[in-house]
């Protein structure tokens, strides 16, 4: 189990710290602690409690193979995202966001098919062209290369979407709502944390903020997805013995009705060769009696007692 984030740890990344008092957001007034020299302080218990809740959302939606796409283009998150979402395997979007990523995803597909076909090797596409057009098809190829390398092998939207900075990200977000995709996301003190599914107060301008958190909903990504890898194992190696039985008790029937075929052959044979077999001079085979010899048989019958009854006498 991956270990979770303790008070102590956020603190010394320094989460707590939200924006000062006059760019505050009054819908985020659940999860500041205190004013402290102008600057607002993120109660990091409620932090904690809030990053648990969206990591049990991240395993159930990893349970049921769901991809999720991670967002941060500015300068504190970009390398984290990139880094953390290839540690997981899951999509990213580290340089600006394109309108309609997400609401226009058919037109981004086709931006990405262009794209694979650029980099295909041997492609016709370079066939029969000038050394300048070639040039302007190979900008193009690092242009699309630059704006969809996170998200190249993307087929369709994505069940969930990671940002970073609510702010900076909100076409992403409003994208998201609309689609009605859930949203994870790190919120700080000057942002509305009502239009986030699941919102994240945290001071999302330090790298190190960033990077326990997002780091966490990794940990608890790879945690599901051994624990997917070890089942779908156990299955395999159920399934293997399944069919070693399967085999065994087909080889058994089998020899069985082997072993019953030659049986009934040998006695066969034996019945056959008693019939074949002369009879023995002891054994005199029985007169089979016609109907015409039982006719003769009882006339003669009848003769016999006729003679045999004794004359009357007629002398009186």
């Amino acid at each position: 189990m991956a270990e979770q984030v303790s008070f102590k740890d956020l603190l010394g990344t320094g989460a707590h710290f939200g924006h000062v008092t006059r760019k505050w957001h009054p819908n985020y007034e659940p999860y500041i602690l205190m004013e402290r020299n102008g600057v607002h302080i993120i109660n990091l218990d409620e932090t904690i409690k809030k990053l648990n809740t969206a990591i049990d959302f991240v395993k159930k939606i990893v349970e049921k193979n769901g991809e999720i796409l991670f967002v941060g283009t500015k300068k504190q998150a970009k390398d984290i995202v990139q880094q953390e979402a290839d540690r997981c395997g899951m999509f990213y979007i580290v340089e600006r966001w394109l309108g309609g990523t997400l609401t226009n995803f058919s037109t981004i597909k086709k931006s990405i098919k262009r794209l694979k076909a650029l980099e295909k090797e041997g492609s016709s596409i370079y066939e029969h062209l000038t050394k300048k057009e070639v040039q302007m098809l190979n900008r193009e190829r690092l242009k699309l290369s630059d704006q969809h390398r996170g998200i190249k092998d993307m087929r369709r939207l994505p069940d969930a979407v990671v940002i970073v900075d609510v702010d900076r990200e909100i076409t992403a977000l409003l994208e998201a709502i609309k689609l009605e995709i859930p949203v994870i996301a790190m919120v700080d003190t000057n942002c509305d944390p009502r239009i986030v599914t699941y919102p994240i107060p945290a001071n999302d301008d330090s790298v190190r903020a960033i990077q326990i958190i997002i780091s966490s909903l990794v940990n608890a990504i790879l945690e599901v997805k051994d624990e997917n890898a070890t089942k779908e194992e156990d299955i395999a190696e159920v399934i293997d013995k399944d069919e070693t039985v399967v085999a065994k008790s087909e080889k058994t029937s089998q020899d069985t009705a082997e072993n019953d075929a030659e049986i009934k052959v040998v006695k066969l044979s034996e019945s056959i060769k008693k019939v074949d077999e002369p009879a023995q001079d002891d054994e005199k085979p029985k007169k089979v009696k016609t109907v015409e010899t039982l006719k003769v048989e009882k006339k003669t019958a009848k003769k016999s007692t006729t003679k045999a009854k004794p004359k009357a006498d007629t002398k009186k």
